[in-house]
């Protein structure tokens, strides 16, 4: 017969920590009459054992002769009463919040959901008794300056899914991530950072598995410390809890290749849903202490994510378990920092967004967590102050969709532009200026998992949805596109030519601005989605890698650039240029001015950055010397001849409209329609 202990007063860790000669368990319900702990045998028998011992609404108990590898979950007794926030139900088998490892699929069916006596046992996921103990060996997090750093966007399943020189059981995975021909990828590009959509353990809602789909980007998150099982060759090979160390293993792998691992992270909902939806896990423990419910209407759960209900930050054991799981991925993973998803939400406080929640008060006074990287999608939806660029504090980096905007709109030669332009292009001061942060605190994109690859960018005017299975409803209408002549693909030799050249520029502006680069992962390969601009449930062929049809002219002009922006490290520099480092220039070669920044047809500038001005020091102390660069940009659909009138003997380093222009010009340069030019001069 299994037996249970009480364990140890006090304050204990939550989750399952296996010990010599057993396993203690322990959550958390303020609410809960009793918590039961359910072991599961391999057959499936389900053995019970009610937890002994609560403190400060901590239940625990250790079981002796338990150990890694044990299936398990919780069922809680307890108020079901919706009206008062309250939502137990003992026959709910639950998932373990702090589980590292979970085990099974989810059969979406009557007994998942909250308000019948159904037993969900045989339908929901086990969690997994884990040990995390890991041979790091001397690995370490890389803490690589932001101003250094080039983030590379990218799906741990579909970056592998189809790679000719990764064996195809490793495919789609963690391991198949750390595999050294994708490795040679990475590096190859030189890309500093791989930021990885969700990995934490995540599930494909009733909905879409009933259309036949998957929510392959994985933000509908469950386990916030389990890395998802899908992504694991060793859990596909049958090792019950394998995933934690092939996460481990590849954080290890990526590291000694010195690329930093960034996670992509949901604390902003649930795959819980809204008050019809399922009850897996947070909502059977206490529903009231982990999400924020309508004020007057507790039955009901204020959304600000748009997908049924929101985390409250503003409950105690809800911030403790998001900190905790932050602090868990650094400490026992090893990674390097975070992409907060609809990151407003975190920083809500009573509703409203703010600068001293909780949240934002924590992490920054955590001594883990503020040496990582912490980069915000600085909104979320349905408030009217769901848009939040420029407003998070220092400390954090934020995804700048106003650079995203500002710079799809000019290489579309809309006009009105071009000082908007200049600011995204110089590190955003009016975003992050006036509250003294750096240029840094703005990563600057083009593209994103979520909308048109850099390829459907400049192939269609529309999205083109119907795969997903809502009549082309879903996904945004404003995509800031040009197909530059033709809907989707083409034989027009000179629509192709034109595309290439599109999409040049725009890498070549992304990638000499001030600021952090992001680039979509599978952009530097010519990867399309077919139009799709929300591909969230699209697990094949339209979301995965195409590696077959590599655009290797695109890939060594991407690898080309990023090279260039490592070498000259005027277009790293961490903080805003003054008016000396930073001048701004006519076509004529005379100093912009008021007049100039406002004529609504002006498509054409020059940035001279004086690469031994403002100069700052290198780790070693030294300065980091540059030489002259002069950025040219002309979006104008016609040449454009520029006058040099800084001195120097200047040369082309790269020019977007014709990759092989290289070499020394005079005081006259042509700049091609549409197109970006870089020169360098010794200072």
């Amino acid at each position: 017969m299994t037996e249970i202990w009480p364990g140890a007063a006090g304050a204990v860790p939550l989750g399952a920590e296996p010990q010599q000669g057993g396993t203690r368990f322990a959550v958390v319900s303020e609410v809960a009459t009793q918590v039961t702990l359910c072991l599961f045998a391999d057959d499936g028998t389900e053995t019970q054992l009610p937890l002994p011992a609560r403190d400060s609404g901590i239940w625990h108990g250790f079981v002796p002769g338990v150990g890694p590898g044990q299936r398990y979950g919780y069922r809680v007794a307890g108020p079901y009463d919706p009206a008062n926030g309250h939502r137990c139900n003992p026959a709910k088998l639950l998932l373990d919040p702090y589980a590292r490892a979970t085990d099974g699929a989810v059969t979406w069916n009557a007994s998942l959901l909250g308000g019948n006596d159904q037993d969900s046992a045989a339908a929901t996921l086990r969690s997994v008794v884990v040990d995390t103990a890991f041979d790091w060996g001397d690995d370490q997090p890389l803490h690589l300056p932001y101003a250094d750093s080039v983030i590379y966007e990218v799906h741990v399943k579909g970056l592998t899914a189809t790679h000719p020189d990764v064996p195809a059981e490793l495919r789609g995975t963690y391991a198949g991530l750390a595999h050294p021909a994708t490795l040679r990828h990475l590096t190859g590009l030189g890309v500093t950072a791989v930021e990885l959509l969700p990995v934490h353990q995540s599930l494909t809602s009733g909905t879409l598995a009933g259309k036949g789909l998957e929510n392959y980007w994985g933000y509908d998150t469950l386990g916030y410390f389990a890395p998802h099982a899908a992504y694991s060759a060793s859990v596909r090979a049958g090792h019950v809890g394998g995933q934690l160390a092939e996460f481990q293993t590849m954080v290890k792998a990526l590291h000694a290749a010195g690329i930093e691992v960034i996670l992509d992270v949901v604390f902003n909902h649930t795959v819980e849903g809204n008050d019809a939806g399922p009850t897996l896990c947070l909502r059977g423990l206490d529903n009231a202490a982990y999400y924020r419910l309508v004020p007057g209407d507790l039955a009901h759960y204020f959304d600000t994510t748009g997908t049924g209900n929101s985390l409250d930050t503003g409950q105690p054991d809800c911030l403790r378990l998001i900190l905790d799981s932050l602090r868990y991925w650094v400490t026992e993973c090893h990674v390097d920092g975070f992409r907060f998803d609809l990151a407003a939400t975190l920083a809500r406080q009573d509703g409203s967004f703010s600068l001293l929640s909780a949240f934002l008060d924590v992490v920054h006074q955590d001594p883990t967590l503020c040496q990582t990287k912490l980069i915000a999608e600085p909104w979320d939806v349905g408030q009217i102050d769901s848009y939040d660029v420029g407003r998070f504090p220092p400390g954090w980096s934020e995804w700048n969709g106003k650079f995203r905007d500002t710079v799809r709109d000019f290489w579309r030669s809309t006009d009105g532009l071009l000082a908007d332009f200049a600011t995204r292009v110089a590190g955003s001061a009016d975003l992050y200026g006036m509250s003294r942060r750096r240029p840094t605190a703005s990563v600057n994109l083009i593209t994103t998992h979520d909308g048109f690859t850099l390829r459907d960018l400049v192939s269609y005017a529309d999205k083109h949805n119907l795969a997903n299975g809502e009549n082309n409803n879903d996904g945004t209408d404003t995509n800031l596109s040009w197909n530059c002549g033709a809907e989707g693909p083409t034989a027009d030799p000179a629509i192709t030519v034109l595309r290439q050249r599109q999409s040049r520029a725009l890498l070549t502006t992304l990638l000499t601005s001030r600021g952090v680069p992001m680039l979509q992962g599978g952009d530097e390969l010519g990867r399309t989605q077919q139009g799709n601009n929300n591909a969230y449930c699209q697990d094949n062929e339209i979301s995965w890698y195409d590696w077959a049809n590599v655009d290797a002219d695109l890939l060594a002009f991407t690898t080309r650039l990023i090279a260039l922006r490592k070498q000259h490290a005027a277009l790293r520099r961490s903080v805003f240029a003054d008016a000396m480092a930073l001048q701004w220039f006519t076509p004529a070669g005379t100093a912009m001015t008021d007049a100039d920044w406002a004529e609504p047809y002006a498509k054409t500038v020059l940035a001279l950055i004086e690469g031994q001005t403002g100069v700052e020091l290198d780790p070693q102390g030294q300065p980091k010397l540059d030489d002259d660069l002069l950025l040219a940009f002309n979006s104008w659909w016609e040449p454009v001849d520029v006058t040099i009138t800084a001195p120097g003997s200047w040369r082309i380093e790269v020019d977007s409209y014709d990759p092989s222009r290289t070499g020394p010009v005079g005081t006259t340069v042509t700049l091609q329609p549409r197109s970006v030019v870089l020169l360098a001069a010794p200072g």
